[in-house]
Parts: structure tokens; sequence; C-alpha cells
């Protein structure tokens, strides 16, 4: 999907997908249960062999503080070491797609390899770029304040997006700025 301009994104946001998460998960050929029922069945995530193999956008293992400490390396130094170029991190922030997630089943934004901050998942501000996990885990930067957060649970849920324990993390955050 390319760049959208500011009033489609708004009545791209404005639209809601009609089904709910909970219906597609449970529907097998929907786009959600596909892509997130991909691996079947689903392994034991303690497993070593899982842990130690390489499942792009399914197996992200981290701490809270070395998934926070991850993103404050996207925008300042962390013991030495940036990972994103201003100039990069100004393209993560820059809005390249709006509008319903077919896969997600909300109204998503995304930067280039980001997330960006929205109803589906509110970050800490307009500026804030990262991303929910599967179960609830969240991570995110926000430059204008130099916050970096992590969030992580083995309380899973069959969510993606916004999950309300991750959101009241955010909420003391953004009244404590």
């Amino acid at each position: 999907m390319g760049r959208v301009d500011a009033p489609e994104a708004a009545a791209a946001l404005r639209m809601r997908p009609k089904r709910s998460v909970t219906e597609a998960y449970e529907d097998p050929g929907s786009l959600t249960n596909r892509a997130f029922d991909a691996i079947t069945p689903f392994p034991d995530q303690n497993d070593p062999a899982y842990r130690a193999s390489a499942l792009p956008a399914t197996n992200g293992i981290a701490t809270a503080d070395g998934l926070a400490r991850f993103y404050a390396a996207t925008i300042g130094e962390v013991d030495g070491v940036r990972l994103l170029s201003p100039d990069t991190v100004a393209r993560a922030r820059a809005e390249e797609s709006a509008g319903p997630d077919r896969v997600l089943v909300v109204n998503t934004r995304f930067g280039l390899g980001y997330m960006l901050h929205g109803s589906a998942s509110p970050f800490l501000g307009p500026g804030s770029f990262g991303h929910p996990g599967r179960g609830g885990s969240l991570g995110f930067a926000d430059p204008e304040s130099g916050i970096a957060f992590g969030y992580v649970t083995n309380g899973l849920r069959k969510t993606v997006t916004a999950d309300p324990r991750a959101q009241a993390l955010v909420r003391a955050v953004r009244q404590a700025v």
C-alpha cells in the first residue's frame, strides 16, 4: 500500500472492520486465523528449539527491560549503540499506510517497519512508533519525550492491539510526563 494523503487517511480510520477479532480467530478461513495459526500445532514457547529458531513476526523473545532498551536505541545511544539514524527514525514515523487491517481486524497506521500511534494501539503520543505483540506485549519509542517503553506478559491473550494491561501503563506514563 502506498502513501495516503491526510483526508484519505482520516476517512479510512473512521471505517471499522465489521468482524471482531474473536470471530476472525475462530474462522479457520480468515486471514487472521491463517496468519496467527500458521504454525500448527502451536509450539511450546519454552522449548529451547523454539527459542533458538528464527520465526519472523512471531517469536521475538525479550524482557520488558530489553524491549525498552531496544526502542531506546532506535532514538538515541544505549551503551554506545544507536540502531537507527535520525533520517531512518523520521521514515519509520512517516505514515505509509492507514485504514482497515484485514488481519488485525482494526484500523491501523504504519510507517516503514513500525506501527504508528493510533486508536488500534495508542502509544505515548502522535510521534511515537513501535508495535504491540501477540498476547499483549507492547514496545515503542517516543522521540519527542525521549521515552522508550517495554511491556511483556506471560498471561497471553488472543489480542495484538491495545491490550488493556499495557494501555493502563501507557496512560500512567502519559500522565507522568
